[in-house]
């Protein structure tokens, strides 16, 4: 049960922090995986790329492909609309942290 609420809310994070890079830069599957393990979400591609496929499909983030050494790699980056939900959730989360600092 512990791990379903966490897995559930860690999918979350890490939907802010995808929509956090693609505010960035144009972001690819594989360097977003590392990333996240960066800051210790160990992610798989079977899952983080139909995530950035829903995001796509929600109008939050843009694609484009780019050959890069003979193979296709899907870049993305931000939206008006994405800008728009990454700034809800960036106010959403400093209150939510205010409050379990207090």
């Amino acid at each position: 049960m512990k791990q379903k609420v966490l897995r559930k809310l860690f999918l979350g994070f890490i939907q802010v922090h995808v929509l956090y890079h693609a505010g960035e830069g144009p972001i690819y599957g594989s360097w977003i995986i590392e990333e996240l393990k960066r800051h210790g979400y160990d992610i798989s591609a079977g899952t983080l790329y139909p995530l950035l496929h829903e995001l796509y499909k929600q109008g939050l983030l843009e694609k484009h492909d780019e050959v890069v050494k003979g193979k296709v790699r899907k870049y993305y980056i931000l939206t008006a609309a994405g800008v728009e939900v990454l700034q809800e959730a960036r106010q959403k989360a400093l209150e939510l942290v205010k409050e379990l600092t207090e």
